[in-house]
C-alpha cells in the first residue's frame, strides 16, 4: 500500500515522504510566529486582559485544541496538499470546499503580507541604528525575495530554515525569562494567580487578540504528499504545534507581567518588552539577541504563509479552479513553483502598493493582520462544523465528537464577535475605523469568489465531478492506512 502511495504522490509531482516530524511541526510554528507575541505584541493583549491576560492565553489553548480534534478526525484518514481546502470539501461537499480555498490562501497571505511589513520595519529600524536608511520598497522585497528561493528550491531547505529560525527565537526568549524570573527571586505572582482587577469581559476581550496569535497552527496539513507517515506526523503537528505555544504563550505572560510589577513603566506602552526587562535584569545584550531573532522569525513566518498557500492554489489548480500552470510542480526541485512565484508576488505587491499610498508599515502590518483573521475563523468554523457531518457519512460519528464539534464553533464565535462587535454592547464593542469596515470587505471577498466558482461550475458542469473525483482518490489511497477504527 506504501508503494501505492508514494506513486499517487509523485503524481503530484511534489517531493513524496521527505519531512520529518519535526520538521512538519516547524511549518506550524513558523506562521504561528509565536515568539513574536512576548517580543513585541503583548502588551496590546495584557491593555484588555490585565493579570487575567495568562487565563485568556489558556482558554485559547483549550479552545483550539477542540478545533485541532476536528481537524484530526480527517488528518488522521488522509492527507494532500490541499489542507482544509479537501477535507472540507469531503465534509460538507464541493462549494463548502471552495469557500474554505478562498478562505485558506486569503488568510495565509495576508498573514505573509502583514508579517512582511513587520519584518521591513523591524529591520528599517535595526539597520537604521547603523546610519543605513533603505526605503521600504527595498526592505519589502528583499524579505518576499528570500523567502520566494527558499520556498521555490526545497521543501527541505523552507523547513529546516523555519526550523532553525522559530527554535532559537524560542530557545533564547526561553532563557531570558528565566532569567528574568530569576531577578524577582522566583517570587509567586499573587495578583495574577488571583486574578486582581480581571473581570469574565477583560478575559473574554483579551481572547480575540489570543486567537489571532495561534492563527496558522494548522498550516501542516498543506504538507501531506511530502510529510513522512502523514496520517501520524501531520495530526501530531496539529495538536503538537497548539499545545506547544500555548504553554510558551502562557509561561512568558506570566513571567513578563511579573517582571514590569514595580518597574514604573506599563508593558502596554512598551513596544519590546524583553528588551526593557533584560536591561532591567543587567542582561541587555541577551535582548538584543532575542531582536535578531525576532527577525529572523519574522522571515520564518513568510515562508511558513507563501508554503502552504501555493499547496492550497496547486491542488485547486490540479481540480481545475485555477490555470492548469498553477498546478505543475518543478521537475527538479519538486516544488509547486508557479504557485510560489505568484503567491511570492502577491505577497510583496499589495504591501509595496500600500507604501506607495504612504500608509506606515506598522499600519499595514495591523490593518493586514486583522483582514487575514477572518479567513482563519471561517476555515476553523467550517471544519468543526464538517468533522461530525463526515465522521456520519462513515459510520464513525460518536457523542463526544458532535461535543468537540459544537465547543469548537462555540469558542470560535468569541472572537467573531470581537471583531465583528455588537452595537452598544460593552463587552464586544463596535471596532473603531477603518477595522469596522474589514469584516464587510472580507464578505465581498467570499461572496465574489463564490459566485465566480458558480458560473464556472455552470460553464463546465463535469468540474464538480472532477473535484470530487480528486478528492476521493486522496481519500482512496489512504482508506487501508488510517489508524482509527
Amino acid at each position: 500500500m506504501k508503494k501505492e502511495i508514494s506513486s499517487h504522490q509523485s503524481l503530484h509531482g511534489l517531493k513524496p515522504e521527505c519531512l520529518s516530524f519535526t520538521e512538519v511541526l516547524a511549518q506550524s510554528f513558523a506562521v504561528i510566529a509565536p515568539t513574536t507575541i512576548p517580543a513585541s505584541n503583548i502588551g496590546l493583549i495584557v491593555a484588555l486582559s490585565g493579570n487575567g491576560t495568562w487565563l485568556s492565553f489558556l482558554l485559547g489553548l483549550i479552545g483550539l485544541l477542540f478545533v485541532s480534534i476536528n481537524i484530526n478526525q480527517f488528518a488522521s484518514r488522509s492527507a494532500s496538499p490541499g489542507s482544509l481546502y479537501s477535507y472540507i470539501s469531503k465534509g460538507l461537499g464541493t462549494t463548502a470546499g471552495v469557500i474554505c480555498g478562498w478562505s485558506l490562501v486569503l488568510a495565509y497571505l495576508f498573514t505573509g503580507m502583514s508579517v512582511l511589513c513587520g519584518f521591513a520595519n523591524f529591520s528599517g529600524v535595526l539597520i537604521g541604528h547603523l546610519g543605513i536608511h533603505p526605503s521600504s520598497i527595498t526592505l519589502l522585497a528583499i524579505g518576499a525575495g528570500i523567502s520566494w528561493y527558499a520556498a521555490y528550491k526545497d521543501i527541505q531547505l523552507s523547513a529546516v530554515a523555519m526550523l532553525w529560525m522559530e527554535g532559537i527565537s524560542i530557545v533564547l526568549i526561553a532563557v531570558l525569562c528565566i532569567i528574568i524570573w530569576a531577578h524577582k527571586g522566583f517570587a509567586l505572582d499573587m495578583s495574577q494567580l488571583t486574578l486582581t482587577g480581571a473581570t469574565p469581559g477583560s478575559v473574554a476581550t483579551g481572547l480575540v487578540l489570543v486567537m489571532f496569535a495561534f492563527s496558522g497552527f494548522e498550516s501542516a496539513t498543506s504538507l501531506g504528499d511530502e510529510a513522512k507517515n502523514p496520517l501520524r506526523t501531520i495530526p501530531k503537528s496539529v495538536m503538537g504545534s497548539v499545545i506547544l505555544a500555548g504553554l510558551f504563550y502562557v509561561s512568558t505572560t506570566y513571567i513578563e507581567v511579573l517582571g514590569f510589577s514595580g518597574a514604573g513603566v506599563s508593558i502596554t506602552s512598551t513596544e519590546e518588552p524583553l528588551g526593557f526587562l533584560s536591561r532591567q535584569a543587567g542582561v541587555g545584550f541577551l535582548g538584543e539577541l532575542v531582536g535578531l531573532g525576532a527577525l529572523f522569525s519574522f522571515f520564518a513566518c513568510i515562508l511558513g504563509s507563501i508554503n502552504p498557500a501555493s499547496r492550497v492554489f496547486f491542488l485547486m489548480a490540479r481540480h481545475g479552479l485555477f490555470h492548469a500552470s498553477l498546478g505543475t510542480a518543478h521537475s527538479a526541485n519538486k516544488t509547486p513553483h508557479v504557485a510560489v512565484t505568484m503567491c511570492s508576488l502577491i505577497t510583496f505587491l499589495v504591501p509595496a502598493g500600500m507604501s506607495l499610498f504612504n500608509i506606515k508599515l506598522f499600519e499595514c502590518m495591523g490593518y493586514l493582520g486583522a483582514i487575514c483573521s477572518y479567513g482563519f475563523l471561517t476555515v476553523y468554523i467550517l471544519i468543526s462544523i464538517a468533522a461530525p457531518i463526515y465522521l456520519y457519512k462513515i459510520n464513525k460519528l460518536r457523542l463526544r465528537d458532535i461535543v468537540f464539534s459544537l465547543l469548537g464553533v462555540g469558542f470560535m464565535m468569541i472572537p467573531v464577535l470581537g471583531s465583528v462587535g455588537i452595537p452598544g454592547s460593552s463587552l464586544f464593542p463596535v471596532p473603531e475605523a477603518p477595522y469596522d469596515m474589514f469584516p464587510y470587505l472580507f464578505l465581498m471577498y467570499m461572496v465574489a469568489t463564490s459566485s465566480w466558482f458558480i458560473v464556472k461550475r455552470r460553464r463546465s458542469p463535469q468540474l464538480v465531478a472532477g473535484m470530487r473525483q480528486g478528492i476521493e482518490e486522496i481519500h482512496a489511497k489512504f482508506s487501508d492506512r488510517s489508524k482509527i477504527p
